[in-house]
């Protein structure tokens, strides 16, 4: 049967959906949970591409992934609407502006950080992110944990990964093994909606995708495709693997970079504050592509450009490129852009796999609770992850280098906080003001001197 669209809402050209997938790639600020407000806003609410009940299921697969949750959720749509072109144009749209404004952020850190503006803007930043990180956590807390038993999964999980150091893989799974248990013993316990959700509004009238229309055929599962998708993401990987190590070396700066990000965007579950950690210790500790400082000033770019927050590994690449000149000591800049594109492509093609071989199955499990069990275990996990998170920054910000206890850097933050969670200003008014007292704090006294 053949998806037919609703008399009152006409079919979208893929022309029409690759400008909004572009403009939404340049406002896309705010995190996954701004982002995926975005879509609602604009999919369910003013354009109806999408009904309410599936906007939220692509949503609970999506959040089931390692990956960016907001960035999959565009792949995902655009899949439906134009098929395999359409989901590789919507999450490619969702990337690259980010990917081109960060380097160049990145380029003007490193070469004029050092400048005292440079340096007192990044100063009022850094505690505004640790702040936000915080907002994260206490969003989708609110959101997710409602009621004991999802506390208990989201304090065991922080236990886990602070005290126990346990990797965050296991931490997941052992979180989508007990939903999944739940699911079957406390039902009611794990039934709800994303820990991401968007509003409660009943669904829509009428949507080019509503609830009640057939599968359209490139929607339906078969193993044919599947193997075709399989074999087709596996054969770029390994093409690209390929080519890197031909040019720069089996065990060069490159390939080193292909390997370890394919890894992390396999362990990317439940957005980019819970993988960071582990960036952390493999591009600051192991490969020492850029030092614990870089990697807080690498954040706090981030959340100044739209697009996903796991885009800070752009920086990571760009940085780590810049480092090694792997290309030769007078080309620098031309390691460090070579480096971030690397980096890029390894961290989302895995996203893209997932979305185009699962999408299909997704499609046959409407209201299937042993599916989305384990998705609410996980998005309770991962609040403590993030709290986890929010404490390794806030300690780094307000003991800089292991110093004395610094007031200015946890005042700016205290009044970030409040206004994100108790008057929940956006994200980028927050980091300007923070910026501008950042820049005020650190020029005031130097002009006083002078």
């Amino acid at each position: 049967m053949t998806q037919v669209p609703p008399a009152s809402v006409r079919p979208v050209p893929l022309r029409e959906a690759f400008w909004y997938w572009l403009r939404l790639g340049f406002i896309s600020f705010g995190g996954p949970a701004g982002q995926i407000a975005i879509m609602h806003e604009d999919l369910v609410d003013r354009k109806r591409w999408i009904s309410e009940k599936r906007f939220l299921h692509a949503l609970n697969y999506c959040m089931m992934l390692p990956g960016p949750e907001a960035q999959q959720l565009a792949t995902y749509i655009g899949w439906l609407m134009h098929r395999t072109w359409g989901g590789v144009i919507a999450g490619g749209l969702f990337v690259l502006p980010s990917l081109f404004l960060l380097m160049l952020l990145t380029w003007i850190y490193l070469r004029f950080g050092d400048v005292p503006a440079v340096s007192g803007v990044l100063y009022g930043i850094k505690p505004a992110v640790t702040a936000i990180v915080i907002a994260a956590a206490w969003r989708i807390g609110t959101r997710t944990l409602k009621n004991a038993w999802l506390w208990g999964i989201a304090i065991a999980a922080f236990v886990a990964i602070f005290a126990l150091r346990l990797p965050f893989p296991v931490i997941i799974a052992v979180a989508a093994l007990v939903g999944y248990a739940g699911s079957r013993l406390a039902p009611g316990v794990f039934r709800g909606e994303s820990g991401h959700g968007t509003t409660g509004h009943a669904a829509a009238p009428s949507a080019l995708l509503d609830d009640v229309a057939g599968i359209a055929p490139h929607t339906r599962f078969t193993w044919r495709r599947f193997t075709l998708v399989l074999l087709a993401g596996l054969g770029l990987w390994a093409v690209a693997m390929l080519v890197l190590g031909l040019a720069y070396g089996w065990r060069g700066v490159p390939m080193q970079m292909g390997w370890f990000f394919t890894k992390a965007a396999l362990m990317t579950f439940g957005g980019a504050y819970a993988v960071l950690p582990y960036v952390y210790q493999g591009a600051v500790e192991h490969f020492q592509w850029l030092s614990a400082a870089q990697m807080i000033d690498g954040l706090a770019l981030g959340e100044t450009t739209p697009g996903p927050l796991i885009m800070i590994v752009a920086f990571v690449g760009f940085v780590g490129g810049w480092t090694t000149t792997f290309l030769g000591t007078e080309h620098a800049l031309a390691s460090a852009i070579l480096a971030a594109c690397v980096v890029t492509y390894f961290t989302f093609l895995p996203s893209f796999i997932f979305i185009l071989l699962g999408g299909p199955f997704i499609e046959s499990t409407h209201g299937n609770l042993s599916l989305t069990a384990p998705l609410t275990a996980i998005t309770a996990a991962v609040v403590g992850v993030i709290v986890n998170l929010a404490v390794f920054f806030a300690y780094h910000v307000l003991w800089p280098n292991g110093g004395s206890f610094d007031w200015w850097s946890a005042a700016i933050g205290l009044c970030a906080a409040i206004a994100l969670v108790r008057y929940r200003v956006g994200v980028i008014p927050v980091i300007l003001a923070s910026a501008v007292v950042g820049l005020a704090l650190t020029l005031l006294p130097a002009m006083q001197a002078a």
